[in-house]
């Protein structure tokens, strides 16, 4: 077996890797080979492997065998090309060592310039440059970042003491006033050579010996450092934000310098191929006269725009513009690059895709079709989940950061994005009461329960102490678009003072806050938000997305204002109606629901229950009418009986007093209703097994509405979902007496309505018993909220007090991401495929969806695409992230099944723009028999779905 290539060289128009070797020589390293190969103007060096790295970790920090003598021979290597010598005294070779992980991190791990001096060599570089001030600069920055980044000490020690230098020294010597800043380049060389003194004292402080004068040690701590920050907090900080899982580490570059600060003809720029904010097609960014990389990242001083370089040096820019073509044209994609200018002769240090505004994330995709660049599928694949979010979410104003900076207060889970402001209320009662009044308010609560929903819904946000990301508070606020922040630990709530504390600070109600769900930051005060518009370009795209996708989206709403702001996002019907939010929508609800509860005896809840129907009917009706010839599915009752009724005394005396019972009775009732375990107690079908009264009274309001609206000429298709079953037996004695209930009134309206009952699959047993209860029910609804509760044995409200550690790649890394947040593919899932697989076993056109929060996950949307689901639901604000995720699976598909060994065992597809012509997943007839297949194998036991080449019209309804 050959001995496993450990570094990768490059120079001199050669190179030993390419731009397609992102996952060995991480991004930073892939485009530096790949610039040198087309020819571009690259300093020389190589790369060590990202498997290094994770060698490095799996090893105890140690170097694997072998990676020393690689590296010497490559930096013979690179000393031949250069014609330097590392540390020589005479003309030095120096390099950089920089990160560059597969995916872009930009800012999170390390980079060190200059290293191969020491006090030999900084002298010969100045002989060799002339410009003994400019090797004194390059020496004091290497110190610091070497003893900053390898050595773990305080940047802010070397910072003190070159400020102490600039005030002593150079303010005196140029006279320079108080009020005016003094910039490093000011600092000459007689206070530059103070300086040295200082930071190599500084640095045996704290390591307890000199700085190291062999340029070898130098090395090996360098690569060291940029290891070791790849575990570094804010590094997996960033890897969990953006859910970047599998990645191996991050490459090590080691480049020949090539130097910025040689005086007014060098300097440092880092652009962007086009506009990163708007996506205009232009050239954009900044540039540094007389400066090192590291200068501008840290903002020391105001650079130039780099249209002003056309003016300072034309040479230069008509080459950089010309560089800026030659790569967007390579690699089809806006690009950041990073460049030097080294008196006058133009070296590029780095190209990657570059980050961008989710406008501009829109523009760039859209002009690079229109430009002959990209495919529709390319652009397509390009935009995520965040850009959506991004064009529909209201931000805070960020242009004045150090207003920000002053009005921080605290930080918690960013749960559902955007940012909201508002007065704060402690209760849901205020707060529909405040925001009655014309009030901006934000709902401040220890957690939420379905009592708060009325209150909720009046916030423009929510904030909670406890609670992870798919806790109640956040599950409602997503599905409202509400901004939400929970989990915010440091909250101390006093609601008989009317109070939250964090640390000293204490926030009263009324208070103004602010909230940024993007960053999980609270603030103080009331900060302006603005609203960005969708550009034209999201339609544009949003029109190839629906032309493509064969999988339909509709959206979980309660009420005709969330269906019909679903319906402008593009939602394709309802997939949840949750009736029982619609009990809490007033008072008058209220009271009857806890009246029907209270009553122990038939003829007493059947005339609570005739109070909420006149209710039920009227929601129902305006639903009906925001969804005019779009399907429906409801969901009759599901939480258990105790979550409608008052715990406190106060309440339970105030419903005493309603409904002219005696306090004992309610408290009795109350008592009776507690559930030691209500995830798996008294709840959904259950209820109407026992309480048949409450189907009843559901059902007859579904089906009146619906026989109203159709004789106004809306077109409506509802489709009674009844959860939570178990049996077939059971789910057959609800559909008979539905179906009893519903054509009675049919009857007797005497117009023609068709309807569908169904159940939702959210018990493992019901999945493994589908082909039985699909015998019964017409269609399927994956409730994968409750399925993942109990497949795994979570509770998803419980869970996070220690599910971030199952997921913390530093600790037990057991799943790649919260499954209450994205599906479990592998044990869920599993369930989803047999399910699916045995329902239509049975009845070939069972049509089957997904209701629970994965509906509105990209990665989820696509696991349901691939099992041949008929269609997802999610919040009304996601549905564009699940139309475009449910487009995205089938160029993925597409572009698999034309990979040798890729299909999976499915046929190969014909070669075109997309895919060959749908065929539909209704009526197919899957295997009968399940067989007991393993995670990754099942994949391929997967009914198959195909795409449609964009143009063609989607029918799949």
């Amino acid at each position: 077996m050959p001995k496993k290539k450990f570094v990768y060289s490059f120079g001199a128009g050669v190179a030993e890797g390419d731009g397609t070797m992102k996952e060995l020589l991480g991004g930073k390293g892939a485009g530096l080979h790949e610039m040198t190969k087309i020819g571009l103007p690259v300093p020389a060096g190589f790369t060590i492997t990202t498997e290094v790295c994770d060698l490095f970790f799996k090893s105890g920090k140690k170097w694997p065998e072998g990676l020393e003598k690689e590296v010497q021979k490559h930096l013979k290597q690179l000393e031949k090309t250069t014609g330097k010598t590392l540390g020589d005294p005479r003309d030095p070779l120096l390099v950089s060592v920089r990160s560059g992980a597969p995916v872009s991190m930009p800012g999170m791990m390390e980079t060190i310039l200059n290293l191969g001096l020491t006090d030999a060599s900084v002298e010969g570089l100045a002989a060799k440059t002339g410009n003994r001030r400019f090797a004194l600069d390059a020496y004091r920055r290497f110190i610091m970042m070497y003893g900053s980044t390898a050595m773990g000490i305080e940047r802010e020690e070397f910072d003190k003491a070159f400020d102490e230098i600039k005030a002593k020294r150079t303010r005196a010597r140029l006279g320079i006033p108080a009020d005016q800043k003094v910039n490093d380049t000011d600092v000459n060389e007689e206070e530059l050579d103070e300086l040295i003194k200082m930071f190599k004292k500084i640095y045996r402080e704290h390591i307890k010996v000199d700085f190291p004068q062999d340029p070898w040690e130098q090395l090996k701590g360098a690569i060291d450092a940029v290891f070791n920050s790849w575990m570094a907090d804010k590094a997996v900080t960033y890897r969990k934000v953006e859910k970047l899982v599998g990645i191996k580490g991050t490459a090590v570059n080691v480049v020949q310098m090539v130097f910025g600060n040689k005086g007014e003809t060098s300097g440092t720029g880092v652009c962007f191929t086009r506009d990163p904010n708007s996506g205009e097609n232009v050239f954009y960014g900044d540039y540094l006269v007389n400066a090192q990389g590291e200068d501008v990242v840290a903002g020391i001083r105001t650079p130039i725009r780099l249209a002003e370089l056309d003016k300072r040096d034309p040479k230069v820019y008509k080459q950089l513009v010309d560089i800026r073509r030659k790569l967007e044209k390579h690699y089809r994609d806006m690009q950041d690059l990073e460049f030097t200018v080294e008196e006058g002769k133009l070296y590029m240090l780095q190209c990657r895709t570059g980050k961008r505004s989710p406008i501009a994330a829109f523009r760039i995709a859209v002009d690079m079709v229109k430009e002959g660049l990209i495919s529709k599928e390319e652009a397509i694949l390009r935009i995520k989940a965040s850009d959506i979010e991004g064009i529909f979410y209201p931000m805070i104003d960020k242009s004045k950061p150090e207003e920000l900076k002053k009005a921080f207060l605290v930080q918690g889970i960013d749960a559902v994005p955007g940012a909201a402001t508002g007065k704060v209320v402690f209760n849901a009662k205020d707060a529909e009461e405040w925001a009655a009044k014309g009030e901006k308010v934000i709902l401040v609560r220890k957690e939420t329960s379905p009592e708060d929903v009325g209150g909720m819904h009046a916030a423009q946000g929510i904030l909670t102490a406890t609670g992870g990301k798919t806790s109640h508070a956040a599950v409602v606020a997503r599905g409202w678009g509400k901004t939400c922040i929970v989990g915010c630990e440091k909250l101390d709530i006093d609601y008989e003072k009317g109070i939250f504390a964090v640390g000293e600070t204490v926030i009263k109600e009324g208070d103004y806050i602010t909230l940024d769900g993007g960053t999980g930051n609270v603030y103080k005060g009331q900060l302006k938000l603005v609203k960005p518009e969708p550009p034209k370009a999201y339609t544009t795209l949003m029109s190839w997305v629906d032309k493509i996708r064969t999988l339909k989206v509709r959206t979980n709403a309660d009420t005709p204002y969330d269906a019909e702001k679903a319906r402008q996002l593009g939602a394709e019907g309802i997939g949840l109606c949750r009736t029982e939010h619609m009990f809490f929508d007033s008072e008058e609800r209220i009271l009857a629901i806890r009246e029907m509860i209270i009553a122990d005896d038939l003829e007493s809840r059947k005339k609570a229950l005739a109070k909420l129907l006149p209710f039920q009917t009227k929601d129902f009706e305006g639903i009906f009418k925001a969804m005019d010839g779009l399907p429906v599915t409801i969901r009759l009752i599901d939480p258990p009986l105790h979550e409608f009724v008052p715990h406190d005394e106060e309440g339970q005396r105030a419903l005493a007093k309603a409904v002219g019972v005696s306090f004992e009775k309610v408290v009795q009732r109350v008592e009776q209703l507690h559930e030691a375990n209500p995830m798996l107690g008294h709840r959904g079908c259950r209820l109407a097994i026992t309480y048949p009264e409450i189907l009843d009274m559901q059902v007859t309001a579904i089906i009146t509405a619906a026989c109203n609206m159709t004789k106004k000429g809306i077109k409506v298709l509802p489709e009674i979902m009844i959860p939570l079953v178990i049996d077939d037996k059971e789910l057959k004695i609800l559909e008979t007496r539905t179906r009893e209930v519903a054509d009675a009134i049919i009857a007797k309206s005497g117009i023609k309505l068709s309807y569908m009952v169904g159940t939702m699959i959210e018990v493992p047993r019901a999945a493994l018993l589908a082909d039985r209860i699909a015998t019964v029910a017409e269609f399927f609804s994956f409730g994968t909220n409750d399925l993942t509760q109990m497949t795994l044995g979570l509770s998803r409200d419980d869970a996070g007090k220690f599910l971030p550690d199952y997921v913390d790649e530093k600790k037990a890394g057991v799943f790649k991401a919260d499954p209450f947040q994205s599906l479990d593919q592998d044990g869920v899932g599993m369930l989803i495929r047999m399910g699916i697989e045995k329902g239509r076993s049975v009845r070939p056109k069972l049509k089957v969806g997904i209701c629970g929060e994965h509906g509105g996950d990209p990665a989820s949307v696509k696991f349901c695409h691939r099992v041949g689901m008929n269609y997802v639901s999610s919040s009304p604000f996601r549905v564009p992230i699940s139309r475009l995720a449910a487009a995205q699976a089938v160029v993925e598909e597409t572009a698999s099944a034309k990979k040798p060994g890729k299909n999976r065992g499915r046929p190969a597809k014909k070669a075109s723009a997309v895919a060959p012509k749908k065929t539909s997943t209704r009526g197919r007839k899957p295997a009968s028999a399940v067989r007991a297949v393993s995670a990754s194998s099942a994949a391929s036991a997967a009914p198959k779905r195909r795409g449609r080449p964009l143009g063609s019209k989607n029918k799949n309804k």
